[in-house]
């Protein structure tokens, strides 16, 4: 996948009659691995069903603590989690995610806490060196999570692409834009930043089935132009 990237990253840079390409192998492939995180950050594309193993009178755990699921390749990491539940006899109960603010306020701020199954959980580190908070554990747990997760860096062509099509169709148009910002190219950069979320729209689009279009936050908001009071108004005229 690398050097089909590549490929597509020096035809959208130079003339394709240049023999010599304008940006090294080397230099294209970290702007390939940049475009790459971008791209699964913001279509959040790449998802694990990961676990993380909770010890009694322990709330904290670094995303690092968290075990992908069996068989994962070209994943680097977790960089947020979007839902949770622990896991109890032969199912599970969910875990309500909430807000930094309102975990510190009504889960932290209380000078005796009572330890319990794990009810509450909240993100305060963020990115790739996040951490997840729960209420007091009571005993040791095994929390089932739903984890948006970074791709491994391409060093070769046979290295696995974790982030799926067609979110890779927009990777060489964001790498294109960090060459050309660096080239000073600016008007050519905006011409390739605007193709790339277009791109990032049309992978979303087609990524999410039309039954629900609400599941997932990229999704157009179909409320919108009640929100801003565009919405048809009858009566004949």
């Amino acid at each position: 996948m690398l050097n089909a990237y590549l490929t597509q990253f020096n035809a959208l840079i130079q003339a394709p009659n240049s023999p010599i390409p304008l940006i090294s192998t080397t230099q294209a492939t970290t702007y390939i691995n940049t475009a790459r995180g971008q791209v699964a950050t913001e279509g959040e594309c790449i998802r694990n069903y990961a676990t993380l193993a909770l010890a009694a009178a322990t709330q904290q755990y670094p995303f690092s603590l968290i075990a992908l699921a069996a068989g994962t390749i070209g994943v680097a990491g977790v960089i947020n989690v979007r839902m949770a539940g622990y896991q109890i006899a032969a199912g599970q109960r969910r875990i309500v995610q909430r807000e930094w603010e309102w975990f510190n306020r009504y889960v932290l701020q209380n000078p005796a806490p009572v330890p319990g199954p794990p009810r509450y959980m909240a993100q305060f580190g963020q990115g790739a060196d996040g951490t997840l908070w729960f209420n007091l554990p009571d005993i040791s747990y095994v929390v089932d999570l739903d984890a948006v997760c970074l791709p491994s860096a391409l060093a070769v062509d046979s290295d696995p692409e974790a982030i799926p099509y067609q979110w890779t169709d927009a990777v060489p148009f964001y790498a294109a834009w960090l060459g050309m910002m660096n080239e000073q190219r600016q008007g050519d950069a905006e011409a390739m930043m605007k193709r790339y979320q277009e791109l990032m729209r049309r992978a979303r689009g087609a990524a999410t089935p039309s039954v629900t279009p609400h599941q997932y936050a990229q999704g157009p908001d179909l409320t919108l132009a009640n929100q801003l009071g565009l919405q048809q108004r009858g009566g004949g005229g």
